[in-house]
């Protein structure tokens, strides 16, 4: 049991310095405050994306499935 504290109190605490370390001198990007429009745009682009990278999946499944029905009908036939 003291073992499972220690090791929650350990994540709690490098939580607590990590926050503590991005309020310093930080290097991440200044947040730039969108309209919503840009908002709307992004989220087309990215089901663009999605979409498109499903569409890939599928020709993978449909050409898997083709190989699969040959092998059926060769297997049927002999």
């Amino acid at each position: 049991m003291p073992q499972k504290k220690q090791g929650a109190d350990a994540g709690k605490s490098g939580a607590s310095k990590e926050g503590q370390a991005g309020t310093g001198g930080s290097t991440r990007k200044p947040w730039v405050k969108k309209t919503p429009v840009e908002v709307v745009l992004e989220q087309i682009a990215k089901q663009e994306e999605r979409v498109a990278g499903m569409r890939e999946e599928l020709k993978k499944e449909e050409r898997e499935l083709q190989k699969l029905q040959q092998a059926k009908k060769v297997l049927e036939a002999g």
